[in-house]
């Protein structure tokens, strides 16, 4: 039997601001639920279902310690998102240095031209 997709991607997870910020939180360190939902003015029930979807973008992992569930980043489930800046990162990189390989150019040949004039 095959395993069910995945209701959330990386890219849907980490569109939400609130989810962002959870994750910064916990990359920091491993937390409790109840010390994740402290750092937010919604309720505990809203930063559950924050991290349910970003446990489905298999972004953090959560573990039981007891009573309370602890959760923690996993990092390699960031390298989807990586590789997607780094396409736009060479992308614009690449643009900046035509753009720049122009302007360069473009003033040396003002520069012979107006020498020229003179």
């Amino acid at each position: 039997m095959s395993a069910p997709a995945q209701k959330y991607d990386v890219f849907q997870a980490v569109a939400d601001p609130t989810r962002r910020e959870v994750l910064r939180l916990v990359a920091e360190k491993e937390r409790p639920v109840s010390e994740i939902a402290g750092h937010f003015s919604i309720s505990r029930t809203a930063v559950a279902k924050h991290l349910h979807i970003l446990s489905e973008a298999k972004l953090i992992k959560g573990r039981k310690a007891g009573r309370e569930k602890l959760y923690t980043l996993q990092p390699e489930s960031l390298a989807e998102l990586r590789e997607w800046l780094a396409y736009f990162d060479r992308f614009w990189d690449n643009r900046l240095s035509v753009l720049k390989h122009l302007i360069e150019n473009d003033k040396s040949t003002y520069l012979e031209h107006n020498e020229k004039e003179e």
